[in-house]
């Protein structure tokens, strides 16, 4: 499955850095793109190892706000 969030307060490096950490912490993340400038996530996952409730949680207790 695809699916794409938007991602707020991710301005800098360290903030890529903390949502590419966040994202390896969900063994179903088969691949995410991160696009800073659009403030935005383009994650693939295998749905039968996480949902997407995980995958925004997982965001969130980095300290952001995360939309779809």
């Amino acid at each position: 499955m695809n699916i794409s969030l938007k991602v707020s307060n991710m301005n800098t490096n360290s903030d890529v850095s903390k949502i590419k950490e966040a994202m390896g912490e969900n063994d179903g993340v088969v691949a995410c793109e991160i696009l800073q400038d659009k403030d935005e996530i383009q994650i693939v996952y295998d749905e039968q190892l996480v949902t997407v409730e995980k995958i925004i949680s997982s965001i969130e207790d980095k300290g952001y706000t995360v939309s779809q």
